[in-house]
């Protein structure tokens, strides 16, 4: 019989905050096809996906500049104005943490994020510093789904993943973390959250 889930670990990205680089860049173009044309051809996710790995937002756009020199004052706003791309908190999730961490259930963060990030978001969504302790990608040169970033998770605080939830938006991510063991939720809005939790027998507000 499988275990019953005694801690919970949050993705942070889309799970408790939101982030999109269009937050940013639909202040920036006036037409929506350009600014999707530049996500899509100069700052696309696989270029984003080196920060979220450790490189400098510095040392990324350099690089980027010097193949695309016309769009070089854009490239540097994803830097400059990082945290624009996160402007609120995903709806409805902010009670379930709360509920969670004043019932004592122990609360983790694993994220795939740029060094330093964690800090401005905790600063702005007050909620995030229940998590006890959040291994972040760029600490560790490697992203998920690689279970590397689980495993630093699991060796930093002891969790068993047999009695641990895992919640994440994407797919990849929540299948390797069922392959290790843990039980997971893939993350879609706040009602189905409060459902998996639920399941899982903890006690949410309602």
């Amino acid at each position: 019989m499988a275990q019953t889930p005694e801690a919970v670990v949050f993705d942070i990205g889309n799970v408790l905050v939101q982030w999109d680089p269009r937050h940013l860049y639909r202040k920036i173009f006036a037409v929506e096809a350009e600014m999707e044309a530049f996500l899509a051809g100069i700052c696309t996710m696989d270029w984003h996906m080196e920060h979220d790995r450790g490189v400098s937002f510095a040392e990324n756009a350099a690089l980027l500049k010097a193949r695309h020199p016309d769009s070089a004052a854009l490239i540097d706003l994803w830097g400059a104005r990082y945290g624009e791309m996160a402007p609120d908190r995903v709806p409805g999730v902010a009670p379930l943490v709360e509920g969670l961490a004043a019932a004592g259930i122990p609360l983790y963060g694993l994220s795939n994020m740029p060094h330093g990030f964690l800090a401005e978001l905790t600063a702005r969504f007050p909620e995030l510093g229940h998590l006890g302790t959040t291994v972040v990608s760029a600490e560790l040169g490697v992203l998920k789904p690689d279970p590397a970033v689980y495993l630093a998770l699991i060796e930093r605080t002891g969790l068993r993943p047999e009695a641990t939830l895992f919640i994440d938006d994407s797919a990849k991510n929540v299948e390797a973390a069922r392959q290790l063991g843990f039980h997971t939720h893939h993350f879609a809005g706040a009602e189905g959250l409060r459902a998996a939790l639920q399941a899982a027998g903890f006690a949410v507000p309602a």
